[in-house]
């Protein structure tokens, strides 16, 4: 009978495993000085090694001739063990065997001494499909294990894995194979079996298999089923990566916009009954490739035949980071959305607009209709700081405003005659009192604070806030709400920030609750010795080291 070339070479000692160094020396090493743990942790992707290791591991132990911490392979046990008739290795899939009772079984077998061997030793695949019930079951026999008890836990998802259950044991982290790594081992596999393998084809294979050393093999085993001799065309057509011209049409239309020629792409293959799903994964992988071919020209971390990375070469030079950034996260979403959709072809098809809009002038014109509406509250520009207006709702401008806009429109085109002369004057400003005018959209900022920080509405409720420009002047109750205030002070200013689309210098300060904040806001200081709150946020303004002029 036929053995697939996986499971013929599968490695027989730890010299034999490649790419996982920092395991098999401490696996030896635990075995030559007699320092063996009572459970193993073996995680990691698909055909890294996980149960490879656990096998070869699991026959070091008992071997009586092992030498360097691995099996001498020649005595009765390795023997017995490599033909998977040794009673004291026991592999357990626990993707079959899931229930409690199943685990119940097995800690009933645990208490008897092992037939042949020196330990009896559990080796438990795909531990992560247990159920709670058997998670529990297990983890009292793993607490207060029999002296001649070995459990090693192989899972590739280790987070479904109780912390109860990890903490007992010692966790190993597998890594994927190298590039390099599967290739020689290819290249050797080929040469032993009478394989011709081209070492482009070698490298292409070991790509595709994604850093597992399991789908290497079969891919390899695949080829010789479809031709004697394996090189690059034989690698694409035998993993069904070659005649993949709709891809790059479809990504020409992408970044061409191109919606017509799109659809017409996608109906055929939906028509071939190409499944939408896939379809996207194969997007992305391309997407990455784009991605990596525009951040580090030259990698060999691409996914592709030589031919094709021309052409996304060529699409590459069409377009810059951020748009593919943008195409990959719109695909990502799309594959999550497909999972759940009730017609996958609409959902991919969305998609497909989607990214024909973000190099089109469609999403540009909404935006500028938006922007330029006159009921958004920062419809006109925030970073103009020549009118109160940007920063306040559309409600009415009172002429005194206007007239301070169109002054301080004249002062900005004089600063612009010298950019220089205007950054070092930019600090600088005339403030009076009277500047200050009552912030008209603060009811619409406190609404915002009842949803995103309730905590702060009962100190903002019966606060009254005044802007100049940049600055915005907050005026609370009392001392209390003052103190309240300033413990939230990075809610408040992320709220206000998020609203305005821009940062403003915020002050707060009390009153008492005898005072209309607007009154004392208009008082002159001449007739009152006791300052306003607008003087004291000027003068808080300069302890901060902001240049005022007041006058």
């Amino acid at each position: 009978m036929y053995h697939a070339l996986y499971r013929k070479w599968r490695p027989l000692t730890f010299d034999d495993v490649v790419s996982q160094p920092h395991i098999t020396t401490t696996l030896k090493n635990q075995i030559q000085s007699n320092k063996i743990a009572h459970a193993y942790l073996f995680t990691g992707s698909r055909g890294t090694g996980k149960t490879t290791c656990a096998r070869i591991f699991a026959k070091a132990v008992n071997c009586a001739n092992s030498s360097g911490g691995n099996p001498c392979l020649k005595c009765e046990i390795c023997r017995c063990a490599d033909n998977e008739s040794l009673t004291d290795i026991i592999e357990i899939d626990a993707a079959s065997n899931t229930g409690v009772d199943d685990i119940r079984a097995l800690k009933e077998s645990a208490e008897y001494l092992p037939e042949q061997c020196r330990y009896k030793v559990y080796i438990i695949d795909e531990v992560h499909m247990l159920s709670i019930n058997a998670f529990n079951a297990l983890l009292k026999i793993m607490e207060e294990p029999p002296q001649h008890v070995i459990f090693i836990l192989a899972t590739t998802e280790v987070h479904k894995v109780p912390a109860t259950i990890i903490s007992r044991c010692q966790r190993f982290d597998f890594r994927r194979i190298r590039t390099e790594d599967i290739v020689s081992r290819l290249e050797f596999i080929a040469y032993q079996e009478g394989i011709k393998l081209d070492n482009d084809a070698a490298t292409l294979i070991a790509k595709i298999s994604d850093g597992g050393m399991r789908d290497a093999l079969s891919l390899l085993d695949q080829c010789i089923a479809y031709s004697d001799i394996v090189d690059l065309k034989t690698v694409s057509d035998a993993a069904g990566i070659a005649g993949r011209d709709y891809l790059f049409n479809i990504l020409d239309g992408i970044f061409s916009s191109d919606i017509t020629g799109i659809m017409k792409t996608v109906s055929s293959l939906y028509d071939m009954a190409k499944d939408m799903t896939r379809l996207c994964n194969e997007l992305l992988e391309q997407m990455r490739n784009l991605m990596l071919i525009k951040a580090v020209p030259g990698n060999d971390m691409v996914m592709c035949l030589p031919d094709e990375y021309k052409r996304l070469e060529a699409i590459a030079e069409q377009t810059d980071m951020i748009n593919i950034l943008d195409k990959i996260e719109i695909l990502s979403e799309c594959n999550e959305n497909l999972t759940k959709a009730t017609s996958k072809r609409i959902e991919f098809e969305m998609c497909m607009v989607k990214l024909c809009a973000k190099n089109s002038n469609i999403a540009k014109s909404h935006f500028n209709a938006y922007t330029s509406d006159n009921s958004n509250p920062i419809s006109k520009n925030v970073d103009d700081k020549s009118e109160i207006s940007s920063v306040k709702s559309p409600q009415k401008i009172t002429e005194k405003n206007e007239e301070t806009s169109s002054v301080k429109n004249s002062d900005n085109k004089n600063n612009q005659s010298n950019s220089n002369e205007h950054t070092s004057n930019s600090l600088k400003k005339k403030v009076t009192t009277k500047d200050f005018t009552p912030l008209d959209c603060w009811d619409e900022i406190v609404d915002r604070f009842r949803n995103e920080c309730p905590s702060a509405v009962g100190f903002l409720s019966a606060s009254k806030a005044f802007i100049y420009e940049n600055m915005i002047l907050i005026i609370v109750k009392d001392a209390f709400d003052l103190k309240m205030f300033k413990l939230q002070i990075s809610d408040v200013n992320r709220i206000i920030t998020d609203f305005f689309g821009r940062k403003f210098t915020v002050s707060v300060k009390a009153m008492d609750t005898s005072e209309d904040p607007e009154k004392k806001l208009n008082e002159n200081d001449g007739n009152n010795q006791t300052l306003s709150p607008v003087d004291k946020i000027i003068d808080k303004a300069k302890e901060l080291n902001i240049d005022l002029e007041i006058k």
